[in-house]
């Protein structure tokens, strides 16, 4: 079975936020999110993918979950990168 550690990226009055997960089932749990059934943390809010990377192992996914939600420098790096190809934030969809 695969795993995805994921990162999403939501815009609020000029503030953009991030969020990590990890999942065997990428497209639900985005919906999930996104329906204010995903963690407490993403409700009310619109997410887009900005990040996700597969694994074969549910422990190595676990790592890189744990590893990215501590790098602060590296979840920048691709929220600005996110923003910077889609600059029209609002509009985009998955």
């Amino acid at each position: 079975m695969k795993y995805f550690v994921y990162l999403l990226v939501s815009e609020k009055n000029g503030k953009f936020f991030s969020y990590v997960g990890i999942t065997n089932d990428l497209k639900r749990r985005i919906t999930l999110h996104n329906t204010s059934k995903g963690a407490k943390y993403t409700k009310g809010k619109k997410w887009h993918l900005a990040y996700k990377k597969s694994y074969n192992s549910k422990s190595k996914a676990l790592k890189e979950e744990y590893s990215l939600k501590k790098d602060k420098k590296k979840r920048e790096k691709i929220k600005l990168s996110f923003n910077l190809e889609n600059e029209n934030f609002n509009s985009f969809t998955l």
